[in-house]
């Protein structure tokens, strides 16, 4: 079975799949992790940016990015080196919608995303999980919030629990360019599929929001 998360940064996405894919005994595949270790593993070997759309499958080979499974979930590789804990740092962020709109970067991770799919139950979340990467999942969701909720959230994985105004208003203004970005982009933009189940997570704390998409994933099961 796959259950496929969509929707916009700050939505919960990668959290609520993890807690979603601990509870039902599935792997979670995060697909913004490929993205950012691609983004990482370019900025490492000093690729300018204003070059990366021209980045080639070969220029992607050579990047020698990977992902293998652990614990559940899937740790990122450049060689044999785990950078997993590397790829959340503010000059990937920064970064990585760029390397997301490479055509030849979407390519290449598609197949890598859907191999993941063939041989194990998975939680997988992004921005085209359910319209591109998975259209035949078995469930679908998009989360969504309000961007205050989301830019909230956002900070307090940056260890910023308490934000005064500008904080939160400079993150707001952030959140809302990254997702100008992601839904206008040629390549696999932002979007609801027509079958998924849209979950408003405003004003939901993080269990309940985990046990709505456990409950719907269970009736799809039986």
């Amino acid at each position: 079975m796959i259950i496929a998360i969509d929707g916009p940064a700050g939505s919960g996405k990668s959290t609520t799949a993890r807690a979603v894919a601990r509870r039902l005994g599935f792997h979670h595949l995060e697909s913004g992790a490929f993205y950012r270790a691609l983004t990482y593993a370019a900025l490492r070997a000093g690729l300018p940016v204003e070059r990366w759309p021209e980045l080639e499958a070969s220029a992607l080979d050579a990047l020698n990015v990977h992902a293998r499974p652990a614990d559940g979930a899937f740790r990122l590789f450049i060689g044999e080196e785990d950078v997993t804990e590397f790829l959340r740092s503010p000059e990937v962020t920064a970064h990585v919608s760029q390397m997301a709109r490479v055509p030849a970067v979407r390519e290449w991770l598609l197949s890598q995303l859907r191999e993941a799919g063939r041989t194990t139950d998975l939680v997988c979340d992004g921005r085209d999980m359910g319209t591109v990467v998975f259209p035949e999942a078995e469930l679908k969701i998009f989360l969504t919030a309000s961007p205050e909720t989301r830019a909230r959230r956002r900070l307090a994985e940056q260890g910023v629990t308490d934000p005064d105004p500008a904080e939160l208003a400079a993150e707001v203004e952030r959140l809302l360019t990254r997702d100008r970005l992601d839904t206008e982009r040629e390549v696999a933009p932002l979007r609801r599929a027509a079958d998924a189940v849209l979950l408003d997570t405003t004003a939901l704390d993080f269990e309940a929001q985990v046990e709505a998409v456990v409950r719907l994933a269970e009736s799809r099961r039986r």
